[in-house]
């Protein structure tokens, strides 16, 4: 029996990291542990602070061939010092951990979020402009994050996924459920002419993960992910909410107004020091009232097409979403 590849993935108690440590253990090729966040109970996953300087935690017989550092801060609120912690650091560290450790391939898990812009943006790809300037601080230090990783001496691929959806989210499709059950989503942009962007369905993200961890040829590379399909994202936000029974958005804001709310409640927030988030960032306002297309002809060559489709990746996320809300609260 050919020796198996061992696989380190960091965020492993995350949403994507958890969805990629399930399908690597499907594998009989792959020996994989995870490094997560919170405290689970499983003995392949350790709870960790990336933070800090850190040691295999799985004793000599397991050190990586291949790290996926899927760990991030990735939210839209949040003080510098905890993105750059969480973002910047705590990769320093992993990188630190995979040079230590004789690591063959780092798999950093970006964010298309480094190249957004205040506009609309069609058509992105890999050699598009990045900064000077981000949306917020998440984009900024996944930017510096990437800037460690091209300095590191092995080998390395950069992902960068879009907006990734499906069962298991506890960010995107959560949120606005909640906004929308207390009848505090509006449309946002112009109804006439909605804002359209590429999401990427977790199932996608997790196989171009798997062939990026594996794939031999792939040292230095840079890959945008997504389903290649853009939506109109607030009508499908609609029609999701209306197939959920939720109250779906009647009152509009345009982008613009939109951003001008946004800004107060952030300065009402910092100022006050109020806990939580504000109802609306300005950064929210740009990821469902601005277009963000991108060209995924790189993804495609790579690691082929998705094997699921946006019409049913949509259809499999509101079918998952309607047996949790169907779940009892516990």
């Amino acid at each position: 029996m050919a020796e198996r590849t061992r696989v380190l993935v960091t965020g492993a108690t995350g949403f994507v990291g958890g969805a990629l440590l399930r399908a690597l253990r499907e594998r009989d090729d792959i020996d994989v542990r995870g490094i997560g966040r919170r405290r689970v109970d499983d003995p392949d996953v350790a709870s960790l602070d990336l933070s800090r300087s850190v040691e295999l935690p799985f004793g000599a017989a397991f050190r990586p061939d291949v790290i996926v550092h899927a760990a991030a801060r990735a939210s839209q609120w949040g003080t510098r010092a905890q993105f750059r912690t969480q973002n910047v650091d705590a990769t320093a560290n992993v990188l630190e951990l995979a040079r230590r450790s004789g690591t063959s391939r780092v798999v950093y898990v970006s964010s298309t979020s480094v190249f957004y812009r205040r506009a609309d943006q069609f058509g992105l790809t890999e050699s598009s402009p990045i900064g000077p300037d981000f949306l917020n601080d998440y984009a900024r230090t996944k930017h510096e994050g990437e800037q460690l990783v091209r300095r590191h001496p092995g080998d390395w691929v950069i992902a960068r996924p879009r907006a990734v959806f499906g069962p298991g989210d506890t960010t995107l499709l959560p949120r606005i459920l909640e906004a929308a059950a207390r009848g505090r989503l509006p449309f946002l942009g112009d109804p006439a002419h909605p804002a359209v962007g590429d999401l990427v369905y977790i199932d996608t993200l997790v196989d171009q993960l798997v062939a990026a961890t594996l794939a031999p040829g792939l040292a230095g590379t840079e890959v945008n992910l997504t389903n290649g399909e853009p939506v109109p994202i607030m009508p499908t936000i609609a029609r999701i909410l209306g197939e959920l029974g939720l109250p779906v958005p009647r009152r509009t804001i345009g982008r613009t107004s939109a951003l001008g709310l946004a800004a107060a409640a952030e300065t009402a927030w910092r100022l006050g020091r109020l806990p939580g988030e504000p109802p609306l960032t300005q950064y929210a306002v740009w990821l469902l009232a601005s277009s963000k297309t991108f060209d995924v002809s790189l993804a495609r060559r790579l690691f082929g097409p998705p094997a699921i489709g946006m019409e049913e990746a949509i259809e499999r996320t509101i079918a998952a979403a309607r047996q949790g809300r169907a779940e009892p609260v516990r």
